[in-house]
C-alpha cells in the first residue's frame, strides 16, 4: 500500500488500487503490466516509477527469451557461416518479436511519456532520445527521478 499525504497519493478504489487515470505508485509486478495493457495508447495522465520500471523488466525478459529462442532455433548459424538464409525455426520466432516489437512500441511510448509527465516534464522531453548515447542518459535520470506533485497539471 501508499503512504503520504492524501495531498501527494491519490485516493485508492475498493480494489486497492487507484483509478487508471491516476499513477499507481508501489504498484506490483501484474498490476503495473496489466495497467500497461489498459491504458495501451494513453498519453495523457502519469506513471509511476513501478509502473514505468515493472514494464521495462517485462520487455527486457520478452526480449530474452525471443533472442535466446532465436539461437536455439539457430538464427545465429546463419550470421556466423555467412549464409543469408535462416532456418525456418529462426525466422518464426524473428516473425513472432516483429509482432510484440509492433504490438508494444506505441504503448511503450506513451508510458515513457506518462512517465516524464510524473516528474513534471512534457513528453516532449523524450525526443532527447534522437540524440545518440547523451539523451538516453538524460532520459534515464528523468525516468528515475522521483515523482513531483506539480505533474498534475497533466491529468485530464
Amino acid at each position: 500500500m501508499t503512504t503520504g499525504s492524501p495531498a501527494t497519493y491519490p485516493q485508492q478504489t475498493q480494489g486497492g488500487e487507484p483509478p487508471l487515470d491516476q499513477p499507481y505508485y508501489g504498484a506490483p509486478f501484474g498490476v503495473a503490466a496489466k495497467r500497461f495493457f489498459q491504458k495501451y495508447a494513453t498519453f495523457s495522465g502519469r506513471a509511476s516509477r513501478s509502473e514505468y520500471w515493472w514494464w521495462a523488466l517485462v520487455v527486457f525478459i520478452v526480449s530474452a527469451v525471443l533472442n535466446i529462442a532465436s539461437l536455439a532455433a539457430g538464427g545465429a548459424g546463419a550470421a556466423m557461416t555467412g549464409e543469408t538464409s535462416m532456418t525456418p525455426g529462426a525466422t518464426v520466432v524473428s516473425a513472432i518479436a516483429v509482432i510484440w516489437t509492433l504490438a508494444t512500441i506505441i504503448p511503450t511510448l506513451a508510458l515513457a511519456w506518462r512517465r516524464l509527465h510524473d516528474t513534471n516534464r512534457s513528453g516532449a522531453w523524450y525526443l532527447l532520445i534522437l540524440i545518440p548515447i547523451v539523451g538516453a542518459i538524460i532520459l534515464l535520470v528523468f525516468f528515475v527521478s522521483a515523482s513531483d506533485p506539480a505533474g498534475r497539471r497533466f491529468d485530464r
